[in-house]
């Protein structure tokens, strides 16, 4: 097990340097960069301005502002923002968190929700609570995150039970702790549930269905003609290996969620990584872009190689091969 946790954690090295390296090309393709509006501004002379593309190496090739770029990082160096003035570090890992606390309880809700209904829905396949379980997953698939962001903009507007944006509310820090916990948590919960509308139908629907495959085997039928009773052959015997393909997309589950998150941030302005990238992206600052993409990618490659582990610890042929 040991050395099949070594051999992922192996191949997440040569994806993050090319998701880097890619990012820094295509940044490069684009027209102007940070300091091509502030060439408008009469009050800065010129020599300003070329000194400072040669302090963060903007004047040199693409692959030269890599390698500088590359070589902060070995250090724990993320760089300087040219547009919040701060530097990237703080900036990345504070938006970062909520990014991933979004994902997270995203993910939680959606699990939690899609994986009962599923198992219901298949043991009682063809009844109203079967057809009730394929509505509602119908209507997640069909309805697109920006559409849902929006409507929940409006839900929140009308009604005034949710704040609309942001992460906390302005006298926050005035918040006794658990106030201050209630707060962040009123915030999170309708990115949230937006957020995990659209993976919940689809995991729901995959439980049901491997659900149901595994109900037809020969040693479900085996169990069965034994004598044992039936909620022992569905939560004992079937819905394990039932499971184990839901493993498998999870690390996906987790790719969907993270892309969903940049738009559900942007609309509904949550103070995440998706929102902090549209931003340097929109302010050309090209080192925080490229920050921003590859904590994205980590975050991916971090579920993914979860997901990895979770299928060989449930299932040793795995490891095996």
């Amino acid at each position: 097990m040991w050395q099949f946790i070594f051999k992922r954690l192996l191949h997440m090295i040569p994806l993050l340097i090319g998701v880097s390296l890619l990012t820094f090309l295509l940044m490069s393709l684009a027209p102007g960069d940070y300091f091509t509006t502030l060439q408008q501004n009469p009050q800065i002379s010129p020599e300003t301005i070329a000194k400072l593309k040669a302090q963060f190496h903007l004047d040199r090739p693409w692959y030269v502002q890599y390698f500088f770029w590359f070589k902060s990082i070995l250090h724990g160096d993320f760089g300087y923002s040219m547009a919040y003035k701060i530097p990237a570090t703080s900036l990345i890992f504070a938006r970062l968190w909520n990014t991933f606390l979004l994902s997270f309880f995203a993910m939680i809700i959606a699990w939690g929700i899609a994986i009962p209904l599923g198992i219901w829905a298949a043991v009682k396949k063809d009844s109203w609570i079967d057809r009730t379980c394929s509505l509602i997953s119908f209507a997640g698939l069909s309805v697109s995150d920006i559409l849902l962001s929006l409507l929940a903009l409006w839900f929140a507007a009308s009604t005034g039970w949710f704040p609309i944006g942001g992460a906390q509310s302005p006298d926050h820090d005035l918040m006794s702790p658990l106030q201050q916990f209630w707060d962040f948590a009123h915030h999170l919960i309708l990115p949230a549930l937006v957020l995990a509308a659209s993976d919940m139908a689809g995991i729901m629907r995959q439980m049901r269905s491997n659900l149901l495959e595994t109900l037809r085997a020969e040693y479900v039928t085996a169990a069965r003609a034994r004598g044992l009773g039936e909620g022992w052959v569905i939560y004992k015997h079937a819905l394990r290996n039932a499971i184990n393909p839901l493993l498998t997309i999870f690390g996906y589950s987790l790719a969907a969620l993270l892309s969903g998150a940049f738009i559900v941030e942007n609309i509904m302005a949550w103070p995440g990584l998706g929102r902090l990238t549209m931003e340097a992206f929109f302010a050309k600052d090209s080192y925080l872009v490229v920050d921003c993409v590859v904590m994205a990618t980590a975050l991916l490659v971090i579920g993914n190689f979860i997901a990895d582990i979770l299928l060989a610890w449930s299932d040793p042929r795995i490891r095996l091969k």
